[in-house]
């Protein structure tokens, strides 16, 4: 028994250490006291009702298009680019000021755009025309300083200085300080069901320049068009404007409070919510709880199929699982077979193309999967990963060389014995099994594939 509570202490020191390392705000001496609310600055609306002229204001809206141009994004309902959106606003941006001072701006209807679900399904996103996002992302920059620091602690999607490995350590604390047991909530189609008036009783406790709240709701209502029809918004915020995630935000926070005012232990990244309990029992309490919280309070309906009570290694979070005493963070499966089919569709053997030409995208998204990934705790995996990569290379060339003569030729070029390069050249054998053959392993070594550009996925991993 005393050999589990060193173990546990000493998982717990290595997480507190680890977290203090990376600049995360954790106060290891108050465990079960924890501040689970950030301090709070009233609601009440600033006393100024001068906003709209802080978002107008020249400075402000050319941080906004910058952002907006380096986010890049296709046109919206207007079929306007970027570039042709920026020689619109040299003469137009004057009347449409005025208009956004003078409550007489109208939004253009956002475009459905679908994009699937690395589970399945589809995703239906709302883009905003590039004039409607300029906009928005202005009056982001103006709301989002002082909105933001009311939020909860607990909350991390889409906040400035906040991200998914922050929400993942703290979920790791949990789990190894004996919260092992995880209400994992999914709420259903959150952001496509969002109640109007509730959004916009709470922005109005925040704000009193009424030409803000006017255009706020001119947003919400402007509509959605598919396959050209324009259909009303009756409720919802669509995902693809700079605002969105900030409104998303502002009605999930009074679920963050509850949790908060209840004493839960949890971590919410946009509608992704996962609250750690000791047991099954408390877990399946306080999961019947909450969604009764839900459906009455905000009118949400949590999806019964994503969400359960069950241990943190059945469960994945923000595309990692944890073990369950908490000492290990793991990339999740589904997350794994998802990287496994794209690396095969960027090395297809009937693509083609030279090596070279094939490892650039192929570089390009491994060093993007690595920045996200590389949090895992499971190096073991990351080379297992870089080696399976360089495989699918290896069989890739493998198909090129094609014939016998080309084959021995090309292993010869890189080192390989005769008798080596004759018996290879001449095998049967299946591409994929050749891959790993010795004489493949000698004439196309890891330096090899370093030499092209090809980045491993194991190098510079948090583990």
């Amino acid at each position: 028994m005393s050999g589990t509570r060193q173990k546990t202490q000493s998982t717990q020191r290595r997480l507190a250490f680890e977290e203090e390392r990376r600049g995360e705000a954790l106060d290891a001496d108050n465990e079960g006291t924890e501040p689970l609310v950030a301090k709070r600055d009233p609601e009440s609306p600033a006393d100024e009702s001068r906003l709209m002229e802080e978002v107008c204001e020249r400075a402000n809206v050319k941080k906004a298009w910058q952002r907006v141009r380096a986010n890049k994004g296709g046109p919206g309902v207007d079929g306007l680019t970027i570039g042709a959106t920026s020689d619109y606003l040299r003469e137009h941006w004057p009347t449409i000021r005025c208009q956004l001072l003078e409550e007489t701006y109208a939004p253009q209807p956002v475009k459905r755009v679908e994009i699937p679900k690395p589970e399945g399904g589809v995703r239906k996103l709302g883009v905003p025309c590039v004039v409607d996002r300029l906009i928005q992302q202005a009056l982001l920059q103006i709301l989002q300083p002082s909105w933001d620091r009311t939020f909860c602690e607990h909350s991390y999607g889409f906040r400035p200085g906040r991200c998914a490995h922050q929400a993942v350590a703290q979920a790791q604390r949990y789990v190894a300080a004996g919260y092992s047991y995880v209400v994992d909530i999914d709420l259903e189609k959150f952001f496509d069901r969002v109640n109007h008036d509730h959004l916009m009783a709470r922005v109005a406790r925040r704000v009193s320049d009424k030409r803000v709240l006017k255009l706020i709701r001119a947003f919400l209502d402007a509509g959605v068009m598919e396959n050209g029809l324009v259909s009303a918004a009756g409720e919802g915020t669509p995902q693809g404007g700079p605002l969105s995630p900030l409104l998303s935000n502002l009605v999930l926070d009074e679920f963050d409070q509850e949790l908060a005012r209840r004493g839960h232990r949890f971590c919410r990244y946009a509608d992704d919510c996962n609250i750690y309990v000791r047991s099954r029992r408390a877990g399946e309490r306080v999961m019947a709880s909450v969604c009764q919280y839900l459906a009455t309070k905000l009118r949400l309906t949590v999806n019964p199929s994503k969400s359960a009570v069950a241990r943190p290694a059945e469960r994945q979070f923000l595309g990692f699982s944890l073990s369950n005493d908490g000492r290990e963070r793991r990339i999740a499966p589904s997350a794994l077979s998802r990287f496994k089919q794209r690396v095969r569709e960027l090395t297809h053997r009937t693509r083609g193309v030279s090596l070279e030409q094939l490892i650039e995208p192929l570089a390009r998204y491994l060093i993007g999967w690595r920045g996200y990934f590389g949090f895992c705790q499971t190096p073991f995996v990351l080379l297992a990963l870089d080696a399976r990569i360089r495989r699918r290379l290896r069989m890739y060339l493998w198909r090129q060389w094609r014939h016998p003569r080309t084959r021995f030729t090309e292993l010869r070029r890189l080192g390989v014995a005769t008798f080596n390069a004759a018996v290879a050249a001449g095998s049967p054998t299946s591409l994929w099994r050749m891959s790993s053959h010795p004489a493949l392993q000698i004439a196309l070594r890891n330096d090899y594939f370093d030499r092209l550009g090809l980045p491993r996925v194991a190098h510079g991993s948090d583990a």
